[in-house]
């Protein structure tokens, strides 16, 4: 598993914001950013693979793009002017209701080592990789819950039966203040 940061960009790389992603048009810095550190998706590249060439343009999620920008690797720009960090962060949390806890968690298994992408199909927040897509399956499922939400046994067994059936370990990711604790569940027989 990677756990140090280090993409080796000279300067921050260009990303428009447009809606709720942000473009990277430099090919050869999608590339870098892609292979390096599976951040975002190519634009007309269904599965791409880190061992081929990638030319082509990258989207980046608003949780990618903040973390990024935090980083110092992109210089998010909006129209005609760049915008901070800051700017960033409230432009994400104005069309995101959610995005300070699933930032919060985004950034705390980043940190770890992690490759998070996003875990939509599965009907979930997150899926986690040790090593990265397409090199393994996504060992992880990752729900993000505050620690004032309740948790519906329903939505245990829903994500807990789906989970199961595609080999993967469910986790709850609670997030209190700008903390994260971490409750996985597995299947057992009795």
């Amino acid at each position: 598993m990677k756990t140090d940061f280090d993409l080796g960009v000279s300067k921050p790389i260009d990303a428009l914001i447009i809606g709720a992603r942000s473009i990277v048009f430099d090919y050869l810095a999608s590339e870098k950013l892609y292979k390096e550190g599976f951040y975002g998706k190519p634009f007309g590249i269904k599965k791409p693979k880190i061992t081929e060439e990638i030319r082509a343009p990258l989207e980046l999620s608003m949780l990618e793009t903040m973390y990024l920008c935090e980083k110092g690797v992109i210089r998010p720009f909006r129209m005609d002017s760049y915008i901070s960090c800051d700017e960033v962060y409230s432009y994400a949390k104005s069309i995101d209701a959610r995005f300070d806890s699933l930032y919060i968690v985004y950034k705390d298994l980043r940190e770890k080592g992690y490759v998070v992408r996003s875990g939509m199909k599965f009907g979930v927040d997150f899926t986690v990789y040790e090593l990265g897509p397409g090199l393994e399956h996504a060992p992880y499922l990752v729900q993000v819950k505050n620690i004032e939400e309740d948790i519906d046994p329903i939505e245990i067994v829903r994500i807990g039966r789906l989970s199961h059936s595609v080999r993967k370990t469910l986790m709850f990711a609670i997030v209190s203040g700008m903390g994260v604790k971490y409750i996985a569940f597995k299947w057992i027989k009795i």
